[in-house]
């Protein structure tokens, strides 16, 4: 085995290692994995990994955002507009600036343009950080909202005031009102784009009923968002992020069951495959960086990283209770907030405390030209690369291993409100069907003894569905549902076996054995034990 392949062999047991450590220590995938890419990194025999932005930005983001988007509630980020603007507008305003002036009056090698491109860089929340290692943490809907509606919102700002301080240092020149300016722009025509995407998408669907097709459409829609809005020099982000709302709404109205089924396994695979890509690149650039710097010592490095990791996260505090207690006219971050009432300081912390940068802000500063316009070396590139690999580190595993730890500190549960929601819209959905089926029963092909045993089946349902969402849990009704649930995975067992036999002795073939077993999933995939 050639030394190229013996390598690409050893990283992919790695990371499978990881995955399954992760799986058992229930410890959020992404910091493993830039733990292993770290260590890997120093490794000796390992190749030097240089992560393309471009590969980042054009390639791998796309799928990532529109995921988010697509599977997020348009209802929940409607209710969260202000938080979510007070973040991820106001947080990375406040952000660049914070981390722009410490950066310049501290790390003598940054000029005030170079470190407000640093500021810039690390403004943004990541999207993959976050909803990787919220959606593991069970915290209240409310918060895991607005932190995901900020991290797909915030690139956009971050990304305008990213080119503008880039734009000053290799030209030498910088407008507020152009910056302003190209901020609406940007703004505006990322939104645009999304919006004619996800209409002619989805105009395009509504005539096709063939999953495999469906399903390359819904990936490719990602690309056909987000790289005109990039070529066009708009808001890629929030092209992508716009087509995927859009077609999320709609998707009830433009896919069949059997796509469904078929599509949303697809993109759960897709998005985890890419988020463990993305991390353990990651991790890997860090040998390469520090190569880069031989001229610094390694505790000059060091504090310079933990003055900028701090600024990043001590910012975001500061913020998010300054906005909350002190603003006259504050942007309540917390659900049912009342006028006159003071907000909840635990949901506070736990917002204040998810700031994960991630894969974004290493690409926004791979991407640093190394030229100016006179031709000279872009001043402190390598030191901004390895500042934003810091406050990636820092805040994926200081805030990500510790939110496990603060959650049960700070006492914060779900509130229900999503199973109740759940309760309530299965029980009325019942109450439809058996509306339906009388309507139903005078048809001449609907036997009577169909429709009572149909109808027998939908009031019970409703009935159960109604004892929780009304008086809580019902003791009987859940006892004669889990038992009637056993028995029915008893009977799809001793079907698979019997097919399985089957097979086994040639007398059926493996096509017509996976057909069955598709059909026995199916009906086990709605047990719920």
């Amino acid at each position: 085995m050639q030394e190229a392949e013996l390598t690409v062999w050893g990283i992919l047991v790695a990371v499978a290692m990881l995955l399954v450590v992760a799986y058992r220590s229930r410890l959020p995938y992404p910091i493993l994995l830039v733990l292993g890419g770290l260590a890997l990194g120093f490794v000796p025999g390992v190749p030097v990994v240089r992560l393309d932005p471009d590969i980042v930005l054009l390639v791998l983001l796309p799928p990532l955002l529109y995921a988010a988007a697509f599977f997020s509630s348009l209802r929940d980020l409607r209710e969260s507009v202000k938080p979510i603007s007070a973040l991820a507008v106001g947080l990375v305003l406040v952000t660049t600036l914070a981390v722009g002036v410490v950066a310049h009056l501290v790390i003598g090698d940054l000029s005030w343009a170079a470190a407000f491109v640093l500021g810039a860089v690390v403004s943004p929340t990541d999207p993959v950080a976050a909803t990787s290692i919220l959606n593991r943490l069970h915290v209240p809907r409310r918060v895991v909202t607005i932190v995901e509606g900020e991290s797909l919102v915030n690139d956009a700002l971050a990304l305008v005031l990213y080119k503008v301080a880039v734009i000053a240092v290799t030209s030498g020149s910088f407008s507020l009102l152009d910056a302003g300016g190209r901020f609406l722009l940007n703004a505006a025509g990322g939104i645009a784009i999304g919006l004619v995407v996800g209409f002619v998408v989805a105009e395009v669907r509504r005539r096709i009923d063939d999953p495999p097709t469906e399903i390359t459409i819904s990936i490719v829609t990602a690309y056909l968002a987000y790289l005109p809005a990039a070529k066009l020099g708009v808001s890629a982000v929030l092209a992508a992020v716009t087509a995927g709302i859009w077609l999320g709404w709609n998707a009830p109205w433009l896919a069949s069951p059997s796509t469904r089924l078929q599509t949303f396994p697809v993109w759960q695979i897709l998005v985890f495959v890419v988020n463990a890509t993305l991390f353990m690149l990651l991790g890997l650039q860090l040998h390469r960086i520090l190569d880069d710097l031989s001229g610094f010592s390694a505790s000059t490095l060091l504090g310079y990283g933990a003055l900028v990791s701090v600024v990043v996260i001590a910012t975001r505090i500061v913020w998010v209770f300054a906005l909350s207690y002190a603003a006259p006219v504050a942007v309540r971050l917390l659900p049912g907030h009342e006028p006159g009432s003071r907000p909840n300081w635990r949901s506070l912390v736990l917002i204040s405390w998810t700031g994960m940068r991630g894969a974004v802000s290493l690409a926004a500063a791979l991407a640093i030209p190394f030229t100016l316009d006179s031709g000279a070396a872009f001043p402190g590139r390598e030191l901004i690369v390895f500042l934003t690999l810091c406050v990636i580190l820092v805040t994926l595993l200081v805030q990500g291993l510790t939110l496990p730890l603060l959650i049960p500190l700070l006492a914060i549960e779900e509130d229900g409100t999503s199973e109740r929601e759940e309760a309530r819209a299965r029980m009325l959905a019942a109450q439809a069907a058996i509306e339906r089926i009388d309507e139903l029963q005078t048809e001449d092909w609907v036997r009577d003894e169909t429709a009572d045993r149909a109808r027998q089946l939908m009031d019970y349902r409703s009935r159960r569905f109604q004892s929780r969402y009304r008086d809580g849990p019902d003791g009987a009704f859940e006892e004669r549902s889990i038992g009637y649930q056993r028995l029915q995975r008893e009977i799809l067992e001793a079907q698979r076996r019997a097919v399985i036999e089957l097979r086994s002795e040639g007398r059926i073939n493996d096509d017509v054995m996976h057909r069955i077993e598709r059909d026995l999933d199916l009906e086990d995939s709605r047990l719920e034990i």
